[in-house]
């Protein structure tokens, strides 16, 4: 079982991916399946790609400072949320009040993604 993301382009996702990612598709076919080494995800051709509001996956990683560098000099804009007090991001990042972060961005078809540190 794994996530699977619409991509309206997939050439395009499959670029964006390896740029921002440095990730490379294990099987790359009429769909792309990638294995972070803990996680699989699949990117499929679709018409609806970004038309989903919410996040579709949340990527929760050991070192979330680090990880959301590497991601800002990959050239990855993180979106900003101000949903009321209890839901605001600064500089991209929302910290809940058990200090866990979140920062959310969108890849190359406007799929919501985000990553979080673990508590």
């Amino acid at each position: 079982m794994y996530t699977q993301l619409p991509a309206a382009d997939i050439d395009r996702a499959r670029a964006w991916y390896a740029e921002k990612f440095g990730l490379e598709p294990v099987e790359d076919g009429d769909e792309l399946i990638y294995d972070t080494g803990t996680a699989a995800f699949g990117v499929y051709p679709s018409d609806h790609a970004g038309s989903n509001k919410a996040t579709y996956a949340r990527l929760v990683v050991a070192d979330f400072d680090a990880a959301r560098g590497e991601l800002l000099s990959r050239g990855v804009v993180f979106e900003e949320y101000d949903l009321g007090e209890d839901f605001r991001t600064i500089d991209g990042v929302l910290v809940s009040p058990d200090g866990e972060k979140t920062s959310w961005f969108k890849d190359s078809e406007g799929n919501i993604l985000a990553i979080g540190s673990s508590i």
